[in-house]
């Protein structure tokens, strides 16, 4: 197989990448990387593997029509898997128009080149295209309404979520009207290495051992399923590898937790791992701040689907993936010193969860 992938320096996509070029051997000929390199995008994130032979890293532009037809056609790509997008919350909220050049127009014009370089595939039947979305496209739930399915109505917040759910109905536009072969998934936060850090679990990470405060929205309840993003690249490949075309999964972490007992979850972690030298607990350091406005209070992932039809469950419990997050951080502050001190200098770190 010969895959290009969108937005590989990302999070997400790194670890997928990571994933795909350890693991898969060679039935994995080509592994194509197009990204554009905004600010949190990443070469670092796999500077490690950047000499593997099947790898190909392209500076550019998802919604560069012909530079994108070029890659699919030169490289005789098979599938598609798409993570670009602008993906945080609050920057949606502060600017919405990138969220809907992105994640709308760009994957538009993405869909425009697969459509056109899998009519000419030879192998048209086997070629997929794999649009990865997020559960925020669902809404908010109560405190003990069911778990979002991949039949629960679409109601987006916040301008990131409905930038996501736009871009979701394009995918299933073109799989009914063109035939084109799609399969989405929808999944929850996503935690694990080369976290960008605005996020939540790394930035209460980094903060801690900076010393600095610990914000935490409004009273810190707001719910999310937590799921290790070492399984979300697994289930991923395995939905390529056997998903029905023109269906959506949503994937899960199976552990919904508060925000608060997560940033308490980290302290203790931390409290074990390097101590703070007065030996008061990071804890201390917990700071509530105004919330985000229109912050949806739970969201919960059924995942019964992919578990039923693909065979597929997450391998890690939220300890033990947020143990070895916290491990990798502790091992890594080079990593993430290059981006708070140079690349990310001038941005302001706020409070985050999604």
């Amino acid at each position: 197989m010969n895959v290009l992938v969108t937005g590989g320096c990302g999070f997400i996509g790194s670890n997928f990448i990571r994933q795909r070029l350890t693991e898969s051997g060679p039935s994995l000929k080509c592994l194509v990387n197009l990204d554009l390199l905004t600010y949190a995008g990443n070469p670092a994130n796999l500077a490690d593997l950047a000499s593997d032979p099947r790898y190909f890293f392209v500076h550019g532009d998802i919604g560069d029509e012909p530079l994108v037809g070029g890659l699919l056609a030169r490289h005789a790509i098979d599938a598609v898997v798409h993570f670009a997008a602008e993906s945080h919350v609050d920057r949606s909220i502060d600017s919405p128009e990138p969220f809907i050049q992105t994640n709308v127009t760009g994957t538009l014009r993405l869909l425009n080149a697969a459509r056109r370089h899998w009519l000419r595939h030879p192998a048209r039947e086997t070629f997929r295209f794999l649009h990865v979305s997020t559960d925020e496209v669902y809404g908010s739930l109560g405190p003990g309404a069911p778990a979002f399915s991949e039949t629960t109505p679409y109601a987006p917040n916040s301008p990131y979520a409905a930038s996501k759910a736009a871009s979701d109905h394009l995918v299933r536009a073109f799989h009914h009207t063109y035939g084109l072969p799609v399969l989405t998934t929808n999944c929850s936060n996503n935690y694990g290495p080369y976290h960008f850090p605005e996020k939540l679990i790394p930035l209460v990470i980094l903060n801690a051992l900076d010393g600095k405060p610990l914000p935490v929205y409004g009273d810190g309840q707001q719910i999310r399923d937590w799921l290790f993003v070492e399984d979300h690249a697994a289930a991923l490949w395995r939905v390529l590898q056997r998903g029905r075309t023109g269906e959506t999964y949503n994937i899960g972490g199976l552990n919904e937790r508060a925000n608060l007992d997560v940033v308490r979850t980290i302290c203790a972690l931390l409290d074990e791992r390097s101590p703070r030298a007065d030996g008061l607990s990071y804890a201390s350091q917990i700071t509530f701040v105004a919330d985000r406005p229109g912050h949806d209070r739970r969201y919960a992932i059924d995942c019964s689907k992919i578990q039923a039809e693909l065979a597929w469950q997450p391998a890690e419990s939220f300890e033990s993936g947020l143990a070895h997050t916290v491990d990798w951080y502790l091992a890594h502050r080079a990593w993430a010193d290059d981006i708070t001190r140079n690349r990310y200098a001038r941005e302001r770190l706020g409070a985050s969860g999604r």
